[in-house]
């Protein structure tokens, strides 16, 4: 590990963890093609830590909705225990935190497939096929109707439906951000709702699968010289991180979301080129 190599890979984290164009997905076209297949177990511990890097980003844009968030969980989980029933709608907050709870029940599903979801990473034919598929979604997604859907109105199965987006995407080349945007401006959500929803809802998503991976990279073992290098990697994520969410709602208020997919169907298409011809001179 090098300073450098903590910066580039910080880099490629902020950028594609947050930007539509799977991050899972450009990780297993690079491992494939550059022969680098042992890296991410060989440096567990600092893949762990560039994911905790993009939730501090998602922490800082959103401080706002999370703090509303937090405060509006104890207060539901107060007047639950209270039985207290003053027949008025709950605020748009606590409503939030009821869908992003909704939204996230989908991915206990594919928890059970996680060994077969591992397996894909290998099929280089598979991720390129799912990027074009992501390049669609995304082009399509600027096409849609204009929706007004937001926390006040949007029903706990539009929650659900964009929570089944989130789970397909673990399939790497799908996107999660463009998939869950997407599902929900097809559900009618308002375009600045549907990236604020799918932004916060990776909270949860992004802190699980990094809490029950800690312990095996701790137990993988680490250099500690080289922490100083995976501290400035994990900073270096968090602020890249925090652009590309802020290009990503830009982009997306201004109805251009899919130009993203030039880019997926440009990579796609040329690592499925490349894909055949490996397996063709294998």
């Amino acid at each position: 590990m090098t300073y450098l190599l903590s910066v580039l890979m910080g880099i490629i984290q902020g950028v594609a963890e947050f930007l539509p164009i799977s991050s899972s997905g450009h990780l297993a076209l690079f491992q494939t093609f550059f022969g680098m297949e042992n890296m991410e177990e060989k440096y567990m511990l600092f893949t762990v830590l560039l994911h905790f890097g993009t939730l501090i980003s998602v922490c800082v844009v959103y401080w706002r909705d999370i703090v509303e968030m937090i405060r509006e969980f104890f207060l539901g989980i107060a007047a639950l225990a209270g039985k207290r029933d003053t027949g008025v709608a709950p605020p748009p907050a606590r409503r939030m935190v009821m869908l992003i709870i909704v939204a996230t029940l989908p991915l206990f599903v594919m928890v059970l497939l996680q060994d077969v979801i591992n397996q894909l990473f290998s099929n280089s034919i598979m991720v390129s096929c799912a990027l074009l598929a992501t390049g669609f979604i995304l082009f399509f997604s600027d096409r849609l109707a204009k929706g007004h859907k937001t926390a006040r109105n949007a029903t706990l199965v539009d929650a659900l439906i964009v929570g089944c987006g989130q789970a397909l995407a673990v399939i790497p080349g799908l996107s999660r951000s463009g998939t869950t945007i997407s599902v929900g401006m097809l559900r009618g959500f308002d375009r600045s709702f549907a990236v604020r929803f799918s932004f916060l809802m990776s909270l949860p998503a992004i802190l699980g699968a990094n809490i029950l991976e800690v312990k095996d990279a701790v137990d993988a073992g680490f250099n500690v010289e080289e922490l100083p290098m995976y501290l400035v990697g994990v900073a270096v994520a968090a602020v890249v991180g925090y652009f590309a969410i802020r290009l990503v709602k830009s982009l997306s208020d201004k109805g251009k979301f899919g130009k993203f997919a030039y880019y997926c169907w440009a990579v796609g298409l040329g690592s499925l080129i490349a894909g055949v011809v490996k397996l063709a001179m294998a």
